[in-house]
């Protein structure tokens, strides 16, 4: 039976040498793990000898610190009766957001401040307006995290440039009264060619976190990949789905593989359809945003055991923080493992290149995501969608069949025509990140859907125009790619030319 404790005995332990703290009921002995927490020790030892739940509730689910730390380090439970209001930590009241100054003329005598106003989510037109509201509403922290990008950011940003460098190559005269979206996705059918792939720490976006967007992938009727590092639980990310609603699952393989043995099991015994392991971050790349805003939040869901041995680097960030479990020994000897402890197709996230899509095949594995981790790992290297005619190309030579192997891609998905593209040149669907988190943190779960429906909007106009009435008619004749690995970009504006040169004007301007 465990050990019931008072509050007056918790207070005792209030110094940074022997720090206890109460969350959930619970006191935990968090004298090292404080030596290790991203916001650094302060906001561990300013809470101690105290009931810090408040402190620890906005960003984490109730059961982290039993999956966090060894069980020697919860020291019983709390005698709810002896909390007193002096025991509790309060939270820091919230920095009122400085004021955005509106442009002034440069002899203004001051400047007027405007006040960000959200607008409307009916006023959303496109996924980009969804992130320039995020980037208002969200906390700085948050912002940074969700936002930064590998070293220079070059690979960020060129994930969503790489799909204008594929053009359209339309047909007419083609029957496209009735447009069909509609495709299935390993197995499961999808309103559209596009899933939720797995994002990390959704309550930095919205309290709902992970569990509105499981919510909001039923309504818009796409699958969702559920991430191994939740602000929620396994248990409560299932809990909301709907009877029939089917969810997919990623995975970081843990250096200790009992635990991600025993979470896969979890994850099929509550009927989770599909397990992509991630294979991109044998190290988690180095991203600056995070970095400089040295993250103030706790960690994640799932660091389950390093912290107590005081093996996690906070020194740098969200990133940093969570990335102390993930195996970087994991390579192509483990396969046979992952297949053995799991009756679920396994998938790998993060190929970037055809030699290893055909390893993958040949291994026996169902499929693969091209993927560079959103940009946030090594920089430079090549967008998903310019991976994919090189791996489909090195699946067909191989001799593969799409049906034997199924191939994704994700990052940099903004637009309709993005999903076509990828369609087109032989991805089953796409998977969509940032787009999902900015419009969770916006709006809530409704933003998601709004969001949904705008890429099936734009996605309908795209099939309509090019002369595909549904998707199997989405071919590779459909664009062309001449310049997609070309990296052929319009030159740099010539500022003092354009902002010397007096543009003609017509008659009824003059």
């Amino acid at each position: 039976m465990a050990k019931v404790l008072s509050m007056d005995e918790v207070a005792k332990h209030k110094t940074k040498e022997d720090c206890w703290v109460v969350l959930y009921g619970k006191a935990y002995d968090l004298t090292k793990f404080a030596k290790v927490h991203p916001g650094g020790a302060k906001l561990i030892t300013d809470a101690a000898g105290m009931d810090a739940t408040a402190l620890f509730d906005p960003i984490h689910p109730k059961d982290i610190m039993d999956k966090l730390l060894k069980p020697s380090l919860t020291m019983g439970s709390v005698d709810a009766a002896t909390i007193k209001p002096e025991h509790i930590a309060k939270p820091p009241e919230k920095k009122e957001a400085p004021k955005k100054k509106k442009a002034v003329a440069q002899d203004a005598a001051s400047e007027e401040v405007e006040e960000f106003k959200k607008p409307p989510l009916a006023a959303m037109l496109n996924s980009f307006d969804f992130e320039s509201v995020a980037r208002e509403v969200m906390e700085p922290q948050a912002w940074g995290y969700y936002s930064s990008g590998g070293d220079d950011e070059i690979t960020l940003r060129d994930n969503h440039l790489a799909f204008q460098r594929i053009t359209m190559r339309p047909r007419i005269l083609v029957n496209v009264r009735d447009i069909d979206m509609s495709t299935k996705i390993l197995g499961t059918p999808a309103a559209l060619p596009l899933y939720f792939t797995a994002t990390a720490l959704a309550k930095l976006a919205h309290q709902d976190g992970e569990v509105a967007i499981v919510k909001a992938a039923k309504k818009a009727g796409v699958p969702y990949m559920l991430p191994t590092l939740s602000s929620y639980t396994l248990d409560e990310m299932l809990a909301a789905r709907a009877p029939d609603q089917v969810v997919f699952s990623q995975l970081y393989v843990n250096p200790e593989r009992s635990r991600s043995e025993e979470y896969v099991k979890k994850l099929e015994a509550a009927g989770v359809k599909a397990l992509f392991v991630t294979v991109d971050a044998p190290q988690l790349g180095r991203r600056e945003k995070d970095m400089r805003n040295k993250f103030t939040q706790q960690g994640s869901d799932v660091q389950d055991g390093d912290e107590d041995e005081g093996e996690v680097d906070r020194s740098q960030g969200a990133t940093r923080a969570i990335s102390s479990y993930i195996d970087p020994g994991l390579c192509w000897d483990d396969v046979p493992w992952l297949q053995s402890i799991t009756k679920m197709p396994v998938l790998l996230k993060g190929v970037q290149c055809g030699e290893d899509a055909v390893a993958a095949y040949k291994a026996g594995l169902k499929g693969c995501v091209l993927s560079n981790h959103g940009g946030r790992q090594l920089d430079t290297c090549r967008p998903g969608i310019e991976v994919l005619p090189e791996v489909m190309a090195a699946l067909k030579e191989a001799g593969c069949k799409k049906e034997d192997f199924t191939v994704f891609v994700d990052g940099g998905i903004r637009r309709g025509a993005d999903i076509f593209k990828a369609v087109a040149l032989g991805a089953q669907a796409c998977g969509v990140g940032r787009p999902v988190l900015y419009s969770l943190a916006s709006y809530g779960q409704n933003g998601i859907v709004r969001m949904v429906h705008m890429l099936q909007d734009e996605l309908q106009m795209v099939m309509r125009l090019a002369g595909t009435p549904n998707t199997a008619s989405i071919t590779e004749n459909h664009v062309i790619t001449t310049n997609l690995a070309d990296h052929i970009v319009p030159l740099p504006t010539d500022n003092l030319t354009a902002k010397t040169y007096q543009a003609l004007s017509p008659a009824a301007k003059l």
